[in-house]
């Protein structure tokens, strides 16, 4: 099996993550600056145990080489991702201390709870599995908005985070994300035990990920 066929497993969902109204309202522009801000200040906290998770990788790893394979990765997490959203809420007045600070909201305690629980209570191909969902769906979604033909990314007010995730950095991240997760993968028969449960956990993580768009959509009625 590799990682087409855990996409292909959760087909809808899959949809529903990537497709979804939060990021058609972020791709024109459109998206209330409340809910935008909801969203990077929750996604800087996830990111917190998303870079913790990527340690927990270094501790269930065997081999050297094994070791060194998430450390890209976690690079690119504390230094790329969490600097444009500590730089973006800065124009509105927020500082790395107040999104430290900020209250963690249910979906976002609900996620990574689930892939430091599934990395801690499975092996690295049950903890790479979990965090696939994010890094292969936000690679496809920024490609795609630079590639729709109602995004204006001249004129989008969030064009730093569409132009983050189509960036050529962002994109060979998550094309070396599917190329280790494959490897993990090729000897793993689709329909075996083994093969069901970790569709089941990448579905599962795909759903958190719709989850988490919704927790920002909804604070536009706040």
């Amino acid at each position: 099996m590799d990682h087409q066929d855990l996409i292909n497993a959760c087909k809808q969902d899959w949809q529903d993550y990537t497709r979804h109204t939060f990021v058609h309202q972020l791709g024109k522009g459109e998206l209330s600056e409340s809910a935008y801000l909801h969203y990077l200040k929750q996604d800087f906290l996830f990111l917190k145990h998303y870079a913790r998770a990527y340690a927990l990788a270094v501790f269930k790893s065997n081999s050297l080489a094994e070791m060194r394979e998430p450390l890209p990765s976690l690079n690119a997490l504390l230094n790329s991702e969490m600097s444009h959203h500590i730089e973006y809420c800065a124009k509105w007045g927020l500082t790395e201390s107040d999104m430290e600070g900020e209250p963690e909201d249910f979906g976002t305690v609900s996620y990574t709870r689930y892939v430091l629980d599934t990395g801690m209570a499975g092996d690295r191909t049950d903890l790479f599995t979990a965090l696939a969902p994010c890094a292969i769906g936000y690679a496809v979604i920024g490609q795609w908005l630079t590639e729709w033909s109602e995004t204006t990314i001249e004129t989008n007010p969030y064009r730093s985070w569409i132009e983050l995730y189509s960036g050529d950095e962002f994109q060979s991240g998550a094309k070396e994300t599917i190329e280790r997760l494959d490897l993990m993968l090729e000897e793993i028969p689709l329909n075996s035990r083994r093969g069901q449960r970790l569709c089941e956990i990448f579905k599962t993580a795909t759903r958190m990920e719709v989850a988490f768009w919704q927790q920002g959509l909804n604070a536009s009625d706040n």
